[in-house]
């Protein structure tokens, strides 16, 4: 199984009530992160045949832009295992229902998401990578122990989609 760990893209400043905060919308920066995501993951063919989220808003708009750009057809499905305070067991009983998927885009948030993907690549041994806002690390889970496939940060990702723009343009007849 491979698995995709996508930070939910920006979405502003955290707001101090939390009730506020689950409703945090993606601000004008995080969509276009989401577009520029889904174009760069198309160029690379890569598909998902399951979309899961965080409920928070911000996440399952990041979900939904992304699924969308890629193609993803059907309902995201939603888990707890995914909100800020999900926690490392939570986390490994999703890893479990997951069996029989062969793509499976999470979308959460920060601490939790850096710090399951850090666990799964160290073995608990701390952690070394970092996932920025609208960041997404590709872990591939065939055989232990897991490993890290690549990693895009959302700068590189705007680069890419730049240049994948370029060359996708249609060229124009002079006649």
């Amino acid at each position: 199984m491979n698995l995709y760990f996508l930070r939910h893209a920006s979405a502003g400043q955290h707001k101090s009530n939390p009730v506020l905060d689950q409703k945090r919308s993606l601000d004008k920066e995080g969509k276009q992160q989401c577009i520029q995501l889904g174009t760069v993951l198309n160029a690379l063919k890569i598909h998902f045949d399951l979309v899961l989220s965080s409920p928070l808003k911000r996440a399952l708009q990041t979900a939904a832009l992304v699924g969308t750009e890629t193609g993803y057809e059907k309902k995201i499905q939603l888990s707890q295992a995914l909100t800020p305070g999900g926690t490392w067991e939570d986390f490994q009983r999703l890893l479990d229902s997951l069996a029989g998927h062969e793509d499976v885009l999470l979308v959460g948030h920060s601490p939790n998401q850096p710090e399951f993907l850090n666990r799964l690549l160290c073995s608990g041994n701390g952690g070394v990578v970092r996932l920025r806002k609208g960041a997404i690390a590709a872990v591939d889970l065939q055989r232990a122990p897991a490993k890290l496939q690549w990693l895009l940060d959302p700068r590189v990702v705007r680069a890419l989609q730049a240049s994948a723009t370029k060359r996708s343009r249609a060229k124009t007849s002079r006649k």
